[in-house]
């Protein structure tokens, strides 16, 4: 079982379906945005940043293949363990438990002002409190947790069968 998760672990299979998980989040985010008319609030936008960073990290793995593979994942474990902050944020002012977690202000850094390079995506539009209403009575924000906690799990298991030896191929 181990031997097969690390070759999945270097697999362009996975790292494709990294990129297709992350363009799927992407779209529905946006699809709320300009046809229902859900205005992204800050931490919103942090999502959605976290999200474009795992979605370009995957790309580049696709590109160089399963020889990098560890550092694909340490790097994919650190801009998922920022997913999961921003989750946790969004969920909190959400409920209530967390306040003074957001304002208007994009807050990226000079380096990287995301909200400047492409604002149609990561300009906050609203203050935060609310997000939207998904399938089965669950906000956008509780999905978020959970696909961002289900996504640490497999980071962090995959950069672990990814330290595995390669398998002689025969």
């Amino acid at each position: 079982m181990f031997n097969k998760l690390s070759i999945f672990a270097r697999s362009r299979v996975f790292w494709f379906l990294v990129l297709l998980v992350c363009l799927v989040m992407e779209s529905v985010a946006l699809f709320y945005q300009y046809v229902l008319d859900y205005g992204p609030c800050v931490l919103c936008v942090h999502v959605r940043a976290w999200v474009a960073g795992l979605g370009l990290v995957a790309l580049l793995m696709l590109i160089v293949g399963g020889s990098r593979a560890v550092l694909g994942h340490l790097v994919s474990l650190g801009l998922t363990l920022g997913l999961v902050r921003s989750s946790y944020q969004t969920l909190g002012v959400e409920r209530g438990t967390l306040v003074d977690a957001c304002s208007m202000d994009a807050q990226f850094p000079s380096w990287l002002p995301l909200h400047q390079w492409l604002p149609s995506m990561f300009e906050p539009w609203e203050p935060c409190g609310y997000t939207p209403m998904l399938a089965f009575n669950v906000s956008m924000a509780e999905a978020l947790m959970v696909i961002s906690v289900l996504w640490l799990l497999v980071s962090l298991t995959l950069l672990v069968a990814s330290f595995r030896k390669q398998p002689p191929k025969w």
